[in-house]
């Protein structure tokens, strides 16, 4: 709700209407016994016949047991009425290259063949729906989307919003420009059908978003492209995308009597994450009122929307800081630099769409947006004393002055003054000194707050190496710069060490120990993976031709481990 923050209903919001997947007594049965070791395992099961006999079934069974099944009944039941089915089928993209033209540039060999080995990966992510889905599909949580599609990898087996962003991006830097522009129409499906795109092409997923990166995604395929045929066929619904958020996601503040309008994440539903029933249950047990659990399931989905589930970032104590557990989750209350970024980012890529199909009046309209978001962030958010963007506490009116790398958003997304820009990659990398994140060898951490939480210390995740790394390169500022490559490398060296090892490449690395997965969490480590193959593929692009890769990768284990034992000891506190 626009101009203030929405109030957590006292009623029941839940993730969809499906009373198997998204609500109700048999979701609610099944999931509370603990049956998988994933909770994410039961929903994307498919239903061996039509809802209501699945509903039946289960009626059924609980009139058997009196309504106190055992562990082996509902095992049974779901057994006879569920099956792990394969709801894709293996795709290889028709314009699959293994031999795109940009590895040809790489001077290292040993950089080159690791990039071809990414580009080989392709295949083996690419998927299209069976008919078997789209002949039933309420048998099925899995959304059937028209084309064929890139998933991330591991447990995550259909689209996802933000992690598209980088999929597109490797794509497209591997020639596959049809392949990308199915992916764009799925995108778009999801548009039509729900008015948003959701955190995932799942139903239980649709109550939610994730970061605002479509417009950007545009950007990405039109200047590949130029393609302004589908732009014209298709601009409509990036507005509409945006004025989901423009919508239910914005907020009025007011300083030194000026009023300001900012986005937070937000959904309004309020149970349990059906792919994460029984932890949420569990987070959230220690609530002594209804009313009071449903504001957690609330924070909980929302902190799901913002793509960092879950961080201290959202964790809240008494006295604003960050000194507290997640069940002390309180998402909303948090205006997000990366989120306004991407807005702003977003807002003038519109204008620039427009612009470029003619229509003055919209394109004027959206700049428009596009310069009162950046001013919103200059004033609300910006620290000129620190140098860098913060998050804002929206309750108590303050900015939460701690190191994210997501402080850099607006940096990657050159939501600032222009004539500033080498001013803001001064001053921000001073920052980035201050905070010693130079003694990370495996990458930029996401936080300096060892919380146990994924996207916290000491995990490394590839979109923040490409905000901040990008963010200081674009802002043309030399030390920035030579610092942006210096990462960049060292990112790619601590891919190709982890590569080295499981002939894979990983969701997220560890910050401390270059080349290892990062840990923490609701799930294992996951193996694939879009982004992380994306953002490797875009730091080779645009950096192969330093010398600097090569250097970091003779460097002698001695040194490594040296690095890694004294983070350690300083983060740890040993």
């Amino acid at each position: 709700m626009v101009g203030r923050r929405a109030k957590r209903a006292t009623e029941e919001v839940h993730s969809c209407s499906s009373m198997v997947y998204c609500q109700g007594d048999l979701l609610d049965t099944v999931q509370k016994q603990e049956l998988y070791a994933d909770s994410k395992t039961f929903v994307d099961m498919s239903q061996r016949n039509d809802e209501s006999v699945t509903l039946a079934n289960f009626q059924a069974m609980m009139a058997s047991t009196n309504n106190t099944p055992s562990k082996d009944d509902v095992q049974k039941f779901v057994d006879d009425n569920f099956v792990f089915e394969n709801e894709t089928e293996s795709w290889t993209p028709p314009d699959f290259n293994e031999n795109p033209a940009f590895l040809e540039k790489i001077s290292d060999p040993n950089i080159r063949n690791f990039a071809k080995s990414l580009v080989s990966f392709w295949p083996q992510l690419g998927r299209k729906i069976r008919s078997s889905v789209n002949n039933n599909p309420t048998r099925h949580s899995l959304i059937p989307v028209p084309e064929g599609f890139i998933v991330p990898g591991g447990r995550f087996r259909e689209i996802y919003y933000w992690d598209s962003y980088w999929i597109i991006k490797g794509l497209l830097i591997s020639e596959m420009h049809e392949t990308v522009k199915g992916m764009l129409t799925n995108l778009i499906y999801l548009i039509k059908q729900y008015g948003l795109i959701p955190n995932g092409s799942r139903v239980y997923y649709i109550n939610r978003s994730q970061p605002p990166l479509f417009a950007s995604m545009v950007g990405l395929y039109l200047d590949y492209t130029n393609d302004l045929d589908w732009l014209r066929a298709n601009i409509e619904y990036i507005e509409t995308e945006l004025n989901f958020w423009l919508s239910s996601r914005t907020l009025n503040l007011t300083s030194n009597g000026v009023s300001y309008m900012l986005a937070h994440y937000g959904t309004e539903s309020n149970t349990p994450r059906p792919e994460s029933y029984s932890e949420d249950i569990a987070t959230c047990a220690h609530e002594t009122s209804e009313t009071a659990r449903r504001g957690c399931y609330n924070a909980l989905k929302t902190a799901a929307e913002t793509g960092w589930d879950f961080s201290t970032r959202w964790i809240f104590d008494e006295q604003g800081g960050t000194n507290a557990t997640l069940s002390s989750i309180d998402s909303k209350r948090v205006i997000p630099v990366d989120l306004n970024a991407f807005l702003c980012k977003s807002f003038g890529l519109l204008a620039d769409f427009y612009g470029k199909i003619g229509n003055v009046s919209k394109q004027n309209l959206w700049a428009n947006r596009a310069l009162e978001w950046r001013n919103s962030i200059e004033t609300l958010l910006y620290n000129d004393a620190d140098g860098i963007w913060y998050d804002f506490d929206y309750d108590m009116k303050v900015q939460r002055q701690y190191f994210f790398a997501s402080n850099f958003a607006p940096l990657w997304a050159e939501c600032y003054r222009e004539e500033n820009k080498e001013q803001y990659g001064s001053k921000a990398v001073k920052y980035f000194r201050k905070s010693e994140i130079e003694l990370f060898q495996g990458g930029i951490p996401t936080s300096l707050e060892e919380s146990g939480e994924q996207w916290d210390l000491p995990n490394a995740w590839p979109p923040l190496q490409e905000f901040v790394v990008l963010g200081l390169h674009k802002s043309g500022d030399s030390e920035a710069q030579s610092v942006a490559k210096e990462f960049a490398n060292r990112w790619i060296s601590a891919n190709m060490k982890g590569f080295e090892t499981d002939g894979a490449m990983y969701e997220k690395y560890d910050a401390i120990y270059p080349g290892q997965y990062g840990g923490g969490g609701e799930y294992e480590v996951q193996l694939g993976f879009g982004w992380s193959n994306g953002v490797a593929l875009a730091f080779i692009d645009q950096f192969s031709s330093s010398s600097k890769i090569k250097a970091l990768m003779s460097k002698s284990l001695y040194f490594a481990m040296f690095s890694s034992l004294s983070l350690y000891f300083t983060y740890y506190k040993l």
